[in-house]
């Protein structure tokens, strides 16, 4: 029995070695045949490992994010227009539909900033236009109804009801779920925001407060409001580039009353801004419109418009004799950011000129807000196409005029 078991186990040994052997020679003249070098791989898979260890990496694809800023100018509120927007019946006020035809605009932006050349300081202040304003809380529901996110407060009518009135502004416009800059309460502090991985700083200041300067102590006057002092301008952009953000967007109160270009002081003051590190400027106060412009510093293009005239005011041809205070503008910024290579740029610029509509509906006033192109294709119609056509006409090339001058980067409206 165990001579019969160790035959077996020969037997089985031999058909191992036989195969072993055969399998040697296979690769062998399976080499020659190829006509190479014969070569015995006895590691098959050790061999596929390294094979895939040497294969190239696929670069990942680049991360890309894209946002849009929306800039408006000077929003105001003279008597006329509070007065107009008073409902007797409610005994309330209604602003909402000043803006019903720039709404769509507004809101479509990630980020909507406005001018408020006003003051929200309460009932108990009076309501009151030009010279010292103080409009009614009405007036931040519409403006958050449109669609505004930010709200400049830094101007030379922010101290029309005080330093209370300043604070009150404050409260109300975040009450009303918006944020503010360029007044503080307590802590001057940047406002940095971030949508889809891209950071922005947005900073305000003001050439000055009327005269009302003495309204705050010396020390308020350092924290409460941003008044333009180019020291002060330049730390706030260093903190900001601090926080490590991707874009900063200064709006400014500055330049000369109704006139239709830019001071000497506005463009080095610009120049200089740029030169410290921002790449957006937003000008406001003229209460008309100013040329933009673009300049390229280390390679990228920073965008400036010097003034965006008045986005809602009572200033007009037959009120200041100045037809161009009819005038506004809103800027649509698309940013592009590749955040695989951390690399932030202004991809188009976009201008969307607007007028001030002021008529009667059964002899009461009435102010919309018109997106001129949309009227002038026909989307709004307002059953005057008469002079009042060529008006609004007019206004629209008189803005575009400043935007075309100076503007490189990108597809502008026609």
């Amino acid at each position: 029995m165990k001579r019969k078991f160790s035959v077996i186990i020969i037997l089985i040994l031999s058909f191992f070695i036989i195969g072993f052997i055969s399998a040697i020679f296979f690769e062998y003249y399976r080499g020659i045949d190829r006509g190479g070098e014969a070569v015995v791989n006895l590691d098959e898979e050790d061999n596929d490992v390294g094979d895939t260890q040497e294969e190239e990496e696929i670069p990942e694809e680049p991360k890309i994010s894209n946002i849009k800023i929306l800039a408006v100018g000077d929003i105001m509120f003279h008597s006329p227009q509070f007065k107009a927007a008073f409902n007797k019946e409610t005994n309330e006020y209604d602003f909402t539909p000043v803006f019903k035809h720039v709404k769509k605009y507004i809101e479509s932006a990630d980020i909507a900033i406005g001018n408020l050349e006003t003051v929200i300081a309460g009932e108990e202040f009076g309501y009151s236009g030009f010279p010292r304003f103080n409009s009614p809380e009405a007036v931040l529901f519409a403006l958050k109804d449109a669609g505004f996110d930010i709200l400049s407060t830094s101007n030379n009518h922010c101290l029309d009801q005080g330093k209370k009135g300043l604070i009150n502004t404050i409260d109300n416009v975040y009450k009303h779920g918006m944020k503010n800059i360029g007044t503080y309460k307590e802590e001057n502090k940047i406002l940095i925001e971030e949508i889809d991985d891209i950071r922005i700083a947005f900073l305000s200041y003001t050439y000055g407060l009327n005269g009302l300067d003495s309204l705050l102590t010396e020390e308020e006057l350092g924290y409460m409001v941003n008044l333009i002092d180019e020291d002060r301008i330049k730390s706030h952009i260093d903190e900001a580039k601090a926080n490590e953000v991707d874009l900063i967007v200064v709006v400014i109160h500055w330049g000369n009353e109704y006139h239709r270009e830019p001071s000497q002081h506005q463009i080095e003051l610009a120049e200089k801004i740029i030169d410290w590190g921002a790449d957006v400027i937003f000008g406001s106060h003229p209460h008309v419109v100013q040329r933009s412009q673009i300049i390229n510093k280390d390679g990228k293009d920073r965008f400036i418009i010097y003034s965006m005239g008045n986005f809602l005011s009572n200033q007009r041809q037959e009120t200041v004799g100045n037809r161009y205070t009819e005038d506004g503008i809103m800027v649509q910024l698309e940013i592009e950011k590749d955040v695989t290579n951390n690399v932030t740029v202004i991809k188009n610029i976009h201008y969307i000129p607007t007028w001030v509509y002021k008529y009667r509906d059964n002899l009461k006033l009435v102010y919309e807000i018109l997106p001129i192109k949309d009227y002038l294709n026909g989307e709004i119609d307002i059953g005057d196409e008469g002079i009042l056509r060529e008006r609004i006409e007019r206004s629209y090339y008189d803005t575009m005029d400043k935007m075309q001058q100076f503007s490189t980067i990108s597809e502008l409206n026609n």
